[in-house]
């Protein structure tokens, strides 16, 4: 039986949950709202400010999805109510970013700049040309988004240049030895 599946997703006033008779929880903040389909053999029902999930088998695959849904309506409810957030740093001489209405530039060091469109339903900020703060509701998104601006530039291990997570800790390698 699955752990995560079995435990309900609590929500506050601010974020409304309902399940439409073809099997999809809509959750509703006050800026954004998300669809969650889910498979037949997955049953929600609301109550009491929260969200119940049952499962009709006990098949593998069954329980796998349990556990699954049970994430993906928490998932969406976290991003309607607070948001989901992922922090980029850039390192390096020359390497900076901007903004400019919903385009984001990147200049890393190619002979040209990179130009990345933004996707509808993401915000993404820059503070000091170094960082870049990659906002959104839906999670899956925001770190699809994030991982596609750091595939421009990722982190090389000798000097440490390029795109990375805040949080992102480069193992450094060391460099040629002098030949004696």
């Amino acid at each position: 039986m699955s752990r995560v599946g079995r435990a309900p997703v609590f929500f506050d006033k601010a974020v409304q949950v309902s399940v439409t008779p073809a099997n999809e929880v809509v959750v509703k903040g006050a800026k954004h709202s998300m669809t969650i389909r889910m498979r037949p053999e997955i049953k929600a029902k609301v109550e009491d400010g929260k969200v119940i999930l049952t499962k009709t088998g006990e098949l593998a695959a069954t329980r796998a999805y349990h556990g699954l849904y049970r994430a993906l309506i928490q998932n969406a409810v976290t991003g309607v109510s607070k948001g989901w957030s992922r922090d980029l740093e850039l390192n390096g001489v020359g390497y900076r970013a901007s903004v400019s209405g919903k385009k984001l530039e990147l200049t890393l060091g190619y002979s040209h700049p990179i130009v990345f469109q933004i996707p509808q339903g993401i915000e993404i900020t820059v503070d000091k040309q170094t960082k870049i703060a990659v906002n959104g509701p839906n999670r899956e998104q925001v770190g699809q988004v994030a991982a596609k601006i750091r595939s421009f530039r990722p982190p090389e291990p000798y000097l440490g240049k390029g795109i990375k997570y805040a949080d992102e800790h480069i193992r450094r390698k060391a460099g040629k030895s002098a030949a004696k």
